[in-house]
């Protein structure tokens, strides 16, 4: 080799620099094509490798050399076409010849973040480890001393309230005749209030979801309210909603949110006269768990026809919201401006609460809420929640374990007495191992009123690929090769409607039955263990001590 070509190749990455190896067995491939046509950023390609072989052939064999050429999937090395260990050329390889592995040695970081741009990704922080709500077990089981239920025959009413819940001194109401009536003489402001199901479908936009991906959710929520009985509501995400939507008789299934870039809105104050229903409720967004601080981004890759139309945008433009809502200054302005002109957008029908990124500061935004009459609840979003564009220092390495602060903040408003007054609703990493319904009632008895989850919905309905292995991740960039996460026609008809509403059924009614068999052995069965934190216990000293629960090993 010539010693220019050493040189070039010396500053070429190897296998061992990416986070997946490609393993590839050659007398397996049947070289049809189908991965590399498949993968959704091009890390392998078919390719042709010389070998030179010695052989010695004949009854007087002589060893001589022959050039043996062979046709070969070969993985790129080039750092923007790395593999991001999908397994989309597993799934349609007839053979089993091709996988990627993980490569926990892999200096990944070391080399993505080139020409001053930081490395942008979707999904959630890469933290393999156990979270904090997956460690709490339940420990309070009624048997002897109180009479346990049981979960298979006793009727339950798992539910909860969204909106603020006023003590009995503050509603208005009087005793005619001996009897409880309502005083509607006495002025009195009387809270909205929703009841729904505890577990709700967090903030995921028409946008960041394909649209087979979102109508499937919808059709979930509405099969479930209408035909199972069972109050799941969604919400919209930043973006708006559908000009159907808004003016059907299923608003009131959905949660509408209005984020610091406004996308959407002016669909949505336009239809406000052709309204059948009013919405279940309005989320104003002030950040989200994943990047606290930061603004919402969506990718140019995603601003296609469809959604430039939602959210009155021009096509192919990246869509990035401010950090804050530019016209507010203070948590006392935001209160004060935001929330009641929401509210009386919608007559004072509507409960209308802040979403915030978990942080130390939660406190402060939660004893402004207190104090104001129309804030109908608070949405902590932890450190774990997914999200579809953010930088990677943002994920991995800012925000606040949502544990510690629902369970500060529940504590605060005992202090005050005012807890269940004001519901706390918590959000990030919800089910990252799978474990839904456990986490949503470990988190109840921390002090939450209601969980919302979103990457996992994605993963239970429509198998999303990604982990906290940085596997796939693709979110962000248009390509996912689910069809879930993209706006590309060709990627999301790979995803049918009907299956992720079907799933979406199933998760919500095997979630109610497991929120039995929990609740049962408690003696719980018509009122949420809001706060009943003897209920839970640990095996850790330190995060025992932290959360004011027992210590058990």
């Amino acid at each position: 080799m010539e010693p220019a070509a050493v040189l070039d190749n010396n500053h070429h990455l190897s296998y061992h620099e990416l986070p997946y190896i490609i393993r590839w067995r050659e007398d397996r491939c049947t070289r049809c094509g189908r991965c590399t046509a498949v993968c959704p950023v091009k890390a392998i390609e078919p390719s042709v490798m010389v070998q030179r072989l010695v052989m010695s052939d004949g009854k007087t064999p002589m060893p001589s050399m022959v050039r043996h050429v062979m046709h070969v999937v070969r993985q790129v090395t080039d750092i923007e076409r790395y593999c991001t260990g999908c397994g989309t050329c597993t799934l349609v390889c007839p053979n089993m010849a091709i996988e990627p592995e993980y490569n926990p040695h892999n200096k990944f970081l070391t080399h993505k973040n080139r020409g001053g741009v930081s490395y942008k990704r979707g999904g959630r922080r890469n933290d393999p480890s156990v979270s904090t709500v997956d460690k709490l077990k339940f420990t309070r089981i009624s048997m002897l001393t109180d009479p346990a239920l049981d979960a298979g025959r006793h009727e339950f009413h798992v539910r909860t309230l969204l909106g603020r819940n006023l003590p009995p001194e503050e509603l208005p109401l009087k005793t005619e005749n001996g009897k409880l009536v309502v005083d509607r003489e006495s002025g009195r402001f009387v809270p909205p209030v929703r009841e729904i199901f505890p577990i709700r479908i967090g903030s995921m936009s028409i946008g960041a979801l394909s649209p087979p991906m979102w109508e499937g959710l919808a059709m979930g929520v509405t099969y479930l309210n209408e035909v199972e009985g069972i109050p799941v509501v969604m919400c919209s995400g930043e973006g708006g909603l559908p000009p159907r939507l808004l003016k059907s008789r299923f608003l009131k299934y959905f949660i509408i949110q209005i984020a610091s870039g406004y996308f959407g809105w002016d669909e949505i104050i336009h239809a406000l006269p052709d309204m059948v229903e009013d919405p279940c409720a309005i989320e104003i967004k002030y950040g989200q768990g994943a990047k606290p601080g930061d603004g919402g981004l969506l990718m140019a890759y995603k601003v296609l026809k469809l959604i430039a139309k939602i959210r009155g945008v021009p096509m192919y433009v990246d869509l990035a919201s401010p950090p804050t809502h530019q016209t507010q200054y203070s948590i006392e302005e935001a209160v004060a401006k935001m929330i009641q002109s929401m509210s009386m957008a919608w007559g004072f029908r509507v409960p209308v609460y802040p979403k915030i990124s978990g942080t130390k500061t939660a406190k402060a935004v939660l004893n402004n809420l207190a104090r104001n009459p129309y804030a109908a609840a608070l949405c902590i979003d932890g450190e774990d929640g997914g999200t579809g564009a953010a930088y990677n220092v943002s994920m991995d390495k800012m925000g606040h374990p949502i544990v510690s602060n629902i369970r500060e903040c529940y504590l605060d408003l005992v202090k005050q007495g005012r807890q269940n007054e004001l519901p706390l609703i918590a959000a990030g990493g919800m089910g990252k191992r799978g474990n839904l319904a456990a986490n949503a009632a470990a988190m109840i008895m921390l002090g939450a009123s209601a969980v919302d989850t979103g990457k996992y919905m994605m993963q239970a309905t429509a198998g999303c690929f990604g982990d906290e292995y940085n596997r796939c991740n693709l979110c962000n960039t248009g390509r996912c090769p689910r069809g879930i996460t993209t706006q590309d026609p060709s990627l999301y008809r790979r995803l049918d409607a009907d299956k992720v509403a079907e799933r979406v059924v199933e998760v919500f009614k095997s979630a109610e039955t497991e929120f039995k068999k929990i609740f049962a052995p408690m003696g719980r069965s018509t009122q949420l263990p809001i706060g009943m934190s003897d209920g839970l216990s640990v095996g850790d000293k330190a995060i025992a001590d932290r959360l004011q629960i027992d210590y058990a090993c």
